[in-house]
C-alpha cells in the first residue's frame, strides 16, 4: 500500500456532565470510520477524543451526584464515555482528559504567552450566562430570552475576569476563510458563522472566572481559573505534544496541523472563531478543515432525559450488535441536515439492509458453493456478457467511494458499498444458479457464477471494513480469506482459485421481529425514566444539604412535571397507611369476580379525555380492549409488554365514546400515586389470579 502521508483527526472532547446518548455518540463513530479507511487508504492516521472536565456546571453535578469532589465526579463519567466509546470500536490512538498533568500545564503557559504579549486584559463582566453551555450571550443572541443553543435558561453574571482581545485578529480571520472555502464544512455552516459572527464584529471575550474554582487556576492570578472553552480548544494541540516553549514533541511537528477537527454544529462559533484566534496568537498554522456535522435526533426530536426519548449506544448494541448501530447512525445522517433515529426505524433498516440485502447474499452464496462444490471456490472461465456489468459496478466502487470520503460524504459511501451487494444480488437473479446446478454441461459456469461472487463479496467487505470492522472480518473468516489492500480493488480476480470456504458459516445478521424489539426497548424506557427520577430526586436532596435550596426546588418543580404532578420528595415519614374497611362481602359475591394476567400489546391516548389510556390487552386467544385513568403516571410506550392483573367479567362500559371491557388494578399510595399490579414472576397471559 503506498504511503499516502500524515492524517490527523479529532472529536470535540465529550462533557463529562453523564452519560452520553447516541446522538453523541454519533461523533465517535463517525470519527472512526473516517480514520479507519485512511488508514486502509495508506495515510499514517492520528486519532484523537478524550473528555472535557471543568466547568461551573461540572462543579454543580459533583455536588448532586454526592461527590466529594469534581475529579471523584469527573473520573467517573470519562471512564463511562471511554467504555461506550471502546463498546463501540472507536480506534483512537490518545484519550485525552482536560485534567491531564501535561494538558494543564500547557493551557496555564499559553494563558500567560496571551497576558504577556498584550492579547488579555483585566476588566469586569457583565451578561448573559449559560450554565449548560458555559458561555455568555448578549441580549441579541438570545432566542425569547433562552441561550440560542440549548434552549435553557440564562442569567446575569458579573464579575472580574480576564478577556482576549478578538478583534485585533478577526481581519486576518475573515481573510482565511475567504481564501481557504474548504476551511469550514458544510458551506452553509461557513454562511453561519461569518454573517452573524464574524462580519457583524467579534466581541472580546471572557477566558477566566472567578465564580467558581473547578477550573485550571490561572497560575499568576489565583482567584480566576480559566474559561472551559479556551482550556477544552487546547487539548487538540497539547494532546500531541504541543509546548509554548518551543519544546514541542516529533508528534506534534508530524501531525499539527490537524487534516480534521470533527464537531457537533452546535460548537461550530467555538471551533471556527475563538479556537482558530488562538492559534493566530500563539503563531501556529490553522487546522485544515473543521466539520460541523448535523444532529441526530429521536423521531425529530432533541434528545432529552427530561422527556424520556434518551437512546443509548450500550442498549443499542444490546438489541442489535455494535455493527448494526455503526451502520444505522452512519447511513442515516446526512452530509448537512439532521438525522432521524427511532426504534421502529433501526428494525426497518436492520432487516431490509443488513439482514437481507448483505447476510442473506453472503449466506446464499456460501450455502450453494457447499451445496453444489463442496465449499470448492473456482473461476473456471465459463464467462458470459453478463459477468462484465457486475465486474464494471465491484472493481468501480472503490474510485467512488473515494470520491465520497474526501468530501466526507460517509452516508453516501455506504450506500455505494450496498449498491454493490444489491448488485451481487441481481447477478444471483441474473444467473439463477439453483437452475444451471441442473445441468451437469452447465456445471463451469455455475462455478464461475459462484466464484464472480465470492470476489464480489470480498472486495465489497474490504470497502466495508471501514464502517462494520467486526461483521468484515466474519465475511472474510466465513470465505477463509483476507481484506484487500485498497490499492487492488480494482482488479477482479484475486481470491484464490481451488480455496475453501467455511461449511458452517457464522450468521451475520438474523432478522428481528418488529413487536418483540418495541416490548424489549418498552422495558428500556421505563427503566430510564426510573433511574432518571431517582438520580433527581437524590439531587435535590444534595443541592438542599449543600445550602442550595432554589436549585433543588426547581430540580423537584420539573420532576414534578414529568410525572404528572406526583411528589417525588423522599419519604422519611415512616408513618403507614391508614385503610378504612368497607362493608364486608360474602365469599360468594367475591367468587363472581374473574381476575386474569394479561399482557398490554397496544396502547393509545384518548384524544378527548386528560385521564384515560386505552389497552389493547392480550387475555389468552383473545384481546380486550380496557380504558384506564392512569395517563399521569404512565404513558402509552411504556405500558406495551406489560403483564398486568385484569379484572376480566366487568359489565362493558362507555367511556369517552369507547367501550371499555374490564378493569387493569392498580394501587395507589398515601400522596395519590399510582401504580399497575404486575405478576411478581414472568406468567402467561390468561392465567387465572384466585
Amino acid at each position: 500500500m503506498q504511503n499516502k502521508g500524515n492524517y490527523y483527526l479529532t472529536t470535540a472532547i465529550a462533557y463529562t456532565s453523564g452519560k452520553p446518548h447516541i446522538g453523541n455518540t454519533y461523533e465517535a463513530i463517525l470519527a472512526d470510520a473516517i480514520v479507519r479507511y485512511k488508514r486502509a487508504d495508506g495515510y499514517n492516521v492520528h486519532f484523537q477524543t478524550g473528555s472535557d472536565e471543568h466547568g461551573q456546571k461540572i462543579e454543580s453535578r459533583a455536588i448532586e451526584a454526592g461527590c466529594s469532589s469534581p475529579k471523584e465526579f469527573v473520573d467517573g463519567v470519562s471512564d463511562e464515555i471511554k467504555r461506550l466509546w471502546n463498546l463501540m470500536g472507536t480506534s483512537y490512538d490518545r484519550f485525552i482528559r482536560t485534567t491531564d498533568e501535561d494538558h494543564v500545564k500547557q493551557v496555564q503557559k499559553m494563558f500567560k504567552k496571551f497576558y504577556d504579549q498584550g492579547d488579555i486584559y483585566k476588566g469586569s463582566y457583565s451578561g448573559k450566562y449559560c450554565t449548560e453551555c458555559e458561555a455568555f450571550y448578549t441580549d441579541s443572541q438570545l432566542n425569547e430570552g433562552k441561550c440560542p443553543v440549548c434552549g435553557g435558561d440564562v442569567h446575569d453574571a458579573e464579575e472580574e475576569a480576564y478577556f482576549f482581545k478578538m478583534s485585533k485578529y478577526t481581519p486576518k480571520l475573515i481573510e482565511h476563510i475567504n481564501n481557504h472555502p474548504e476551511f469550514i464544512q458544510p458551506v452553509s455552516r461557513k454562511n453561519e458563522m461569518m454573517n452573524n459572527f464574524l462580519l457583524p464584529g467579534v466581541q472580546d471575550l471572557c477566558v477566566s472566572r472567578t465564580s467558581f474554582k473547578w477550573g485550571i487556576p490561572v497560575d499568576f492570578d489565583d482567584k480566576h481559573v480559566v474559561y472551559v472553552w479556551l482550556d477544552a480548544l487546547a487539548n487538540y494541540i497539547t494532546g500531541i505534544g504541543y509546548d509554548v516553549d518551543g519544546n514541542s514533541s516529533e508528534e506534534f511537528k508530524q501531525f499539527w496541523p490537524a487534516d480534521l477537527h470533527l464537531i457537533g454544529k452546535d460548537i461550530l462559533r467555538f471551533h471556527t472563531i475563538y479556537w482558530p484566534i488562538f492559534l493566530m496568537a500563539l503563531g501556529l498554522p490553522l487546522p485544515k478543515q473543521i466539520f460541523g456535522h448535523p444532529w441526530l435526533l429521536q423521531g425529530g426530536e432533541k434528545m432529552s432525559k427530561s422527556k424520556g426519548n434518551v437512546i443509548y449506544a450500550d442498549d443499542l448494541a444490546d438489541l442489535f450488535g455494535v455493527d448494526a448501530v455503526r451502520y444505522f447512525v452512519l447511513h442515516e445522517m446526512p452530509f448537512d441536515n439532521d438525522g432521524t433515529i427511532t426504534w421502529e426505524l433501526m428494525v426497518e433498516r436492520y432487516n431490509s439492509d443488513l439482514a437481507n440485502t448483505l447476510g442473506n447474499l453472503v449466506s446464499r452464496t456460501i450455502a450453494m458453493t457447499n451445496k453444489y462444490f463442496g465449499g470448492v471456490v473456482e473461476n473456471k472461465g465459463a464467462a458470459e456478457a453478463v459477468d462484465e456489468d457486475l465486474k464494471k459496478v465491484v472493481t468501480g466502487c472503490y474510485d467512488i467511494v473515494e470520491s465520497k470520503m474526501n468530501e466526507l460524504r460517509v452516508a453516501d459511501s455506504l450506500t455505494e458499498i450496498f449498491a454493490l451487494f444489491k448488485r451481487c444480488n441481481k447477478y444471483i437473479d441474473e444467473t439463477e444458479p439453483w437452475v444451471l446446478a441442473k445441468d451437469e454441461a452447465k456445471k463451469d459456469r455455475l462455478a464461475t457464477v459462484l466464484y464472480n461472487l465470492t470476489e464480489s463479496i470480498v472486495i465489497g467487505a474490504s470497502l466495508l471494513a471501514p464502517f462494520m470492522p467486526e461483521t468484515a472480518d466474519k465475511i472474510f473468516k466465513n470465505l477463509n480469506t483476507e481484506k484487500r489492500d485498497f490499492d487492488t480493488l480494482g482488479e477482479f480476480g484475486k481470491y484464490e482459485n481451488g480455496n475453501k470456504v467455511s461449511s458452517e458459516p457464522e450468521m451475520l445478521f438474523a432478522r428481528k421481529d418488529m413487536e418483540e424489539v418495541l416490548k424489549q426497548t418498552a422495558v428500556i424506557t421505563e427503566k430510564q425514566k426510573a433511574e432518571f427520577i431517582e438520580v433527581q430526586t437524590k439531587a435535590a436532596e444534595n443541592l438542599e444539604k449543600a445550602g442550595r435550596v432554589q436549585d433543588a426546588e426547581k430540580i423537584r418543580k420539573n420532576l414534578k412535571e414529568i410525572t404528572g404532578g406526583a411528589d417525588v420528595s423522599a419519604d422519611v415519614s415512616g408513618e403507614a397507611i391508614h385503610v378504612d374497611i368497607k362493608d364486608q362481602i360474602e365469599y360468594d359475591d367475591f367468587a363472581k369476580c374473574q381476575f386474569v394476567v394479561g399482557e398490554i400489546i397496544k396502547c393509545e391516548e384518548v384524544k378527548k379525555s386528560k385521564k384515560l389510556l386505552c389497552s389493547q390487552v392480550k387475555i389468552g386467544d383473545t384481546t380486550k380492549q380496557i380504558l384506564s385513568g392512569i395517563k399521569a403516571w404512565y404513558t402509552p410506550e411504556q405500558m406495551v409488554g406489560k403483564k398486568v392483573m385484569v379484572l376480566l367479567n366487568l359489565k362493558p362500559a362507555k367511556m369517552a365514546g369507547l367501550d371499555s371491557e374490564g378493569m387493569l388494578l392498580c394501587a395507589e399510595d398515601s400522596k395519590g400515586n399510582v401504580v399497575l399490579m404486575t405478576p411478581e414472576t414472568p406468567v402467561e397471559s390468561g392465567s387465572e389470579i384466585g
